[in-house]
């Protein structure tokens, strides 16, 4: 064969070799169908004394989800002893273009046993990275300043494991009928929780599931 030819063949393997490189970093920020797993997440806070549980799904890039968090930050603080709390991740991806990002990023930093020090961070510096075209290059900032293994955070960031967690997660938020972020649920149960008016407001809603759990019992 000459070697015009192979020179045809080797262009095209460079060709297909960048674009399938290019694919793959962008796939690695959004949502992907791939692996069965249906393993929900398992984030929890609290002592729960009163046998109350406060799930929050939520999206890293809402920003209702950004203005809830340091109202929830401080009902957390309040209420440590009494209450449960989990978070749930349920991204918008049809809406924020990097939602699925941030979960995978609180996800990966998971497993390495700092999931809720990711959770903090994503929200309090959302405005930083929620309108970014390269995400995960602050991601590994975060990674870093919270004290990750940052090359395992990568690792992790892009892997199967963390991408069927979020999915875990988005259906069975989708089974629970959620319309937007944040959705909260007391003892299973949907409830607005007032956090636009502040920690005060949102804590009398709990304090009265707390009571009415106790006159039960």
């Amino acid at each position: 064969m000459s070697k015009q030819f192979w020179g045809v063949v080797i262009l095209v393997i460079v060709i297909f070799g960048g674009i399938f490189a290019l694919t793959s970093n962008k796939t690695a920020n959004a949502p992907s169908k791939g692996g069965s797993s249906s393993t929900l997440t398992n984030h929890i806070e609290g002592q729960g004394k009163s046998g109350v549980t406060l799930v929050e799904y939520g999206d890293y890039q809402c920003p209702y989800c950004g203005q809830a968090y340091p109202v929830i930050k401080q009902v957390q603080s309040d209420l440590n002893d009494q209450i449960y709390f989990q978070f749930r991740n349920f991204p918008l991806v049809s809406i924020h273009q990097n939602a699925f990002a941030g979960a995978r990023a609180a996800e990966a930093a998971g497993l390495q046993g700092k999931f809720w020090q990711m959770h903090d961070a994503l929200y309090e510096s959302q405005s930083q990275w929620d309108s970014s075209n390269d995400p995960v290059s602050f991601f590994n900032q975060l990674a870093k300043q919270i004290g990750l293994n940052v090359n395992q955070f990568k690792s992790d960031y892009g892997s199967g494991k963390v991408n069927d967690l979020v999915n875990a997660d988005m259906a069975e938020g989708t089974k629970l009928n959620i319309q937007g972020t944040p959705a909260f649920f007391i003892d299973g149960k949907q409830t607005d929780l007032p956090y636009s008016s502040g920690a005060a407001a949102v804590e009398k809603v709990i304090n009265d599931a707390i009571a009415k759990k106790a006159h039960k019992s």
